[in-house]
């Protein structure tokens, strides 16, 4: 599908302590369309890059919001890494996994390569929750594979998740969880005509990883790809903040993945666990699914070896 650019450069200040200047490009792929498939480019003062650290975002969230969880953009920047925060077709509420939107992914990120002079062996590709599922999604279906992938706290089966989000709203009196699950319930039915029981294929075939597949399809093209999977899975909070217990939590994707990575093979999949590191800004409040849990200096020490 051809996309036409409209390019719109603006200066921004970090909201953590800043460096060197650094520019940020917003990049309109419709011209009348500002809130869709658009990016925007952290690009280092002196442009001359190392690599290219594309950052999806978690479901619902702005390029602007994503700069005020996580200073990652920034440490990027100092080691002349060029940050891409996309924002697909559906605005903020693209699902990223599906089809479509891993097209327009792709789209997004040949046309950053091309207009930046970066060669695609330099690409690492990560996020946040569905943002982490959208990376490593990525990783498994793009013809030039990235460098390296991470997810921080993604969900990543999506018929174990359906199936969660339909027992949580069964027995929780929470209304924010009740809200967003009955949301994610009718956003999955629409996206693979049913529910697990009537289109299970569907669902394999929608999530980066599948428990009830057996042959392992979705997940054996990671087997050389280095993986990192970060997660907090404080069942306390959840139990506490939105009666929601293990069973919802998105750490029995990622350490099912990750061990099934490793007994394909794959001895650069890590699974990395924090305890009282989720925090959400602009007031510090508690939360265990959050960018923060991420120590970003080692995460980004670790990108630059994958390069």
């Amino acid at each position: 599908m051809k996309l036409i650019s409209a390019i719109f450069t603006c200066f921004l200040t970090f909201f953590t302590k800043p460096v060197k200047s650094q520019k940020i490009e917003k990049v309109y792929l419709r011209p009348k369309d500002s809130s869709t498939l658009y990016y925007c480019a952290i690009v280092p003062s002196e442009k001359k890059f190392n690599g290219i650290l594309i950052l999806m975002p978690e479901f619902g969230e702005t390029p602007e919001y994503v700069l005020l969880q996580t200073n990652l953009p920034k440490l990027a920047a100092q080691n002349q890494l060029l940050t891409i925060i996309p924002i697909l077709q559906d605005g903020v509420y693209s699902f990223g996994v599906d089809r479509i939107s891993q097209n327009y992914l792709n789209n997004i990120i040949d046309s950053v390569l091309v207009k930046y002079h970066i060669s695609p062996l330099k690409l690492i590709i990560g996020g946040f929750s569905i943002g982490g599922s959208t990376a490593i999604k990525y990783a498994e279906t793009a013809t030039i594979k990235p460098r390296a992938v991470f997810a921080i706290d993604p969900p990543l089966d999506f018929e174990r998740f359906y199936n969660a989000a339909k027992r949580s709203t069964r027995i929780s009196t929470n209304k924010i969880a009740n809200t967003e699950n009955h949301y994610m319930i009718k956003k999955l039915e629409k996206l693979t005509g049913g529910t697990p029981t009537s289109k299970r294929i569907s669902y394999q075939d929608l999530s980066p990883y599948s428990m009830s597949d057996t042959t392992q399809k979705a997940i054996k093209p990671l087997t050389k790809i280095p993986i990192r999977i970060y997660s907090e899975p404080d069942i306390y909070w959840w139990m506490k903040n939105r009666n929601m217990d293990v069973a919802s939590l998105n750490i029995i994707d990622g350490s099912a993945c990750i061990n099934e990575l490793q007994l394909l093979g794959n001895k650069d999949a890590r699974l990395i666990l924090t305890t009282e590191k989720g925090f959400r800004n602009p007031n510090h409040l508690r939360h265990p699914h959050s960018w923060s849990i991420v120590e970003n200096k080692k995460l980004i020490q670790w990108i630059i070896k994958k390069i």
